[in-house]
């Protein structure tokens, strides 16, 4: 998993874009490295955030812009009568159906990217309060507002993950990185 993004990685601005995302996407896959539903479920700080609810809205927001870009329906509709499920598990949904299920939004935002002809193609942003009337956002946009977005989350299920249980980003990459080398 990505941890640190070279300058000289994927050598063109797709690739990098592509890495910077999923290098942020680690950041939130590793805040929750070894924890039950129910720890990933809590709120250990003054926030009601946790890092369920954290990885479930990145999912979430990800399809959602991906879906936009494609001109199609998200796969969640949301507005305030089901605004507050974004940040938390509901029915039967779990950490790992959250991780599956983003690695396969993931997989899909790469292969879009990838087959857009120019990161200068732009899509039409549906009409809300927030949006400008008539607005139109480029592909490179798109992958910049996710690195944002995503990153701004993982800074928040770092703070979480520490609250939780003194575990800090890097003892989590480390976990990992053994992990991976046990493997």
């Amino acid at each position: 998993m990505v941890t640190h993004v070279p300058a000289e990685a994927h050598g063109d601005e797709r690739g990098a874009l592509l890495s910077f995302i999923e290098e942020q996407r680690g950041g939130i896959r590793r805040a929750v490295l070894g924890l039950t539903d129910e720890q990933a479920m809590s709120t250990p700080s003054a926030s009601e955030l946790s890092l369920a609810g954290l990885l479930k809205h990145v999912v979430e927001v990800e399809q959602l812009w991906l879906a936009l870009a494609k001109g199609e329906p998200p796969a969640v509709e949301r507005d305030q009568s089901n605004w507050h499920e974004c940040f938390r598990l509901v029915r039967d949904e779990t950490v790992e159906s959250q991780l599956a299920y983003w690695e396969k939004v993931a997989a899909e935002t790469e292969a879009f990217i990838r087959s857009v002809p120019s990161l200068d193609d732009t899509f039409a942003l549906p009409p809300q309060p927030w949006f400008p009337p008539d607005g139109r956002v480029s592909m490179r946009w798109l992958c910049l507002h996710l690195i944002r977005e995503t990153a701004r989350h993982a800074g928040h299920a770092d703070v979480i993950r520490e609250s939780l249980d003194g575990r800090t980003a890097f003892e989590l990459v480390a976990e990992e990185q053994r992990a991976v080398a046990e493997a």
